[in-house]
C-alpha cells in the first residue's frame, strides 16, 4: 500500500492530478454560473420553511413539498431549530445571513485541511463543481464538510445531527479501537438528541420514524441504489468492512470520510464536496506499536555514549 501511495508523489502522476484539478476548476466555474443564474439559494427554502413551521407551531415533517423539491426538509430537527430565529426575518435577509455563514465555514474547511498543503488545492479543484453547487444554492453540506474536516468526535456527532450519514465517520475510531473517541462521539450524539428533544419534542420524536428509502426520489442519482438496491447494500457492507480493516492505516481516515459520502442512497453531486475533509486526518497518536527509537536516543536511554557518526 505504501508503494502505491508513493506513486502519487512522482512528477508525472502529480502533473496528471494537477491537470485534472484545473479541468475540475473550469467545470466548477461553469457550475457556479449555472446555479447562480437558475436557482440561487434554492435549498435555503427547506431550512427556512422548516424553521417557519416550528415558529407557527406546525408539524416539522408535515410539508407541502415532495421529496424531489429543493424545499423538502429531510434532515434531523436540529437544523430547523437553529433556523427558527432566521425564519423570523424576510427570506432574502435570512438567506444572505446563512450564505455568509457558509462562506466562512468553507474558508474554515480550507484552513483546516491546510492552506499550504498542495493536496488541499488539488482536491479542491477536483471538487470545484460540488462546492460551487453547494455554495450557490446555500446547501448545508458546506457546514457538514467543515465539521467532518475538524475530525473531532464532537464535530462528527454535530454533523450527524445536520445530516445522518456523517455518523459513519465514527468507524474510523471503532476500527482503531479508540474507545475514548467512540464514547465521546456517542455522548455528544445523545446530548444533541436530548437538546433537540427539549427544544422541539414533537419534531424530534417524529424524525425517528421519518427517514426511509422512499425519499430517494427520482433525481439524477449518482448512487448505486439507482441501479439496484441490492447492489448498493452489498457495496456499503463491503465498504464498511474495508474501512474497519484499514482504519489504523494511513488511508483509514480517507476511507471513513468516503464511506460517509458514498453510502448515501440519494447521492447528488454536491454531496461529494465532503470528500475534501479527507485531506487532513485528525491529529492523533499512531495506533499500534510506536516506531523504534533512533540509535542515538536508544544509546542515551541506556546510559551509553551515542555511536559515532560515519565520516
Amino acid at each position: 500500500m505504501a508503494r502505491y501511495l508513493a506513486l502519487l508523489d512522482t512528477p508525472r502522476v502529480q502533473l496528471v492530478l494537477i491537470v485534472a484539478s484545473v479541468v475540475g476548476l473550469i467545470i466548477g466555474i461553469d457550475t457556479l454560473l449555472l446555479h447562480l443564474t437558475t436557482d440561487p439559494l434554492a435549498d435555503v427554502h427547506a431550512y427556512y420553511d422548516a424553521g417557519a413551521r416550528l415558529n407557527a407551531g406546525l408539524p416539522l415533517y408535515d410539508q407541502p413539498a415532495d421529496t424531489d423539491d429543493a424545499a423538502f426538509y429531510r434532515y434531523p430537527p436540529l437544523l430547523a431549530i437553529t433556523f427558527r430565529p432566521l425564519a423570523l426575518l424576510p427570506f432574502e435577509t435570512a438567506a444572505l445571513i446563512w450564505e455568509g455563514l457558509l462562506l466562512v465555514l468553507f474558508a474554515g474547511t480550507l484552513w483546516r485541511t491546510g492552506l499550504r498543503n498542495r493536496w488541499t488545492w488539488i482536491v479542491l479543484g477536483w471538487l470545484a463543481a460540488p462546492f460551487a453547487w453547494s455554495l450557490a444554492v446555500g446547501q448545508a453540506q458546506v457546514a457538514v464538510t467543515f465539521l467532518v474536516a475538524l475530525g473531532s468526535p464532537w464535530a462528527i456527532a454535530f454533523a450527524a445531527h445536520l445530516k445522518i450519514l456523517p455518523a459513519l465517520v465514527a468507524i474510523y475510531w471503532i476500527g482503531r479501537r479508540d474507545w475514548r473517541a467512540v464514547g465521546t462521539f456517542i455522548a455528544w450524539g445523545l446530548g444533541l438528541f436530548a437538546l433537540s428533544f427539549v427544544l422541539e419534542p414533537t419534531g424530534t420524536v417524529a424524525f425517528l420514524g421519518f427517514p426511509d428509502l422512499g425519499q430517494v426520489g427520482g433525481v439524477d442519482n449518482r448512487s448505486l441504489y439507482a441501479i439496484s438496491p441490492w447492489l448498493w447494500a452489498a457495496f456499503v457492507a463491503g465498504f464498511v468492512v474495508v474501512a474497519l480493516r484499514y482504519a489504523p492505516s494511513r488511508i483509514g481516515w480517507h476511507l471513513a470520510v468516503a464511506l460517509s459520502v458514498f453510502a448515501n442512497p440519494r447521492l447528488l453531486m454536491y454531496q461529494l464536496s465532503t470528500l475534501l475533509a479527507a485531506v487532513r486526518p485528525p491529529d492523533e497518536e499512531p495506533v499500534g506499536q510506536a516506531e523504534p527509537p533512533l540509535p542515538e536516543a536508544r544509546a542515551e536511554s541506556e546510559g551509553a555514549p551515542p555511536p559515532a557518526s560515519p565520516r
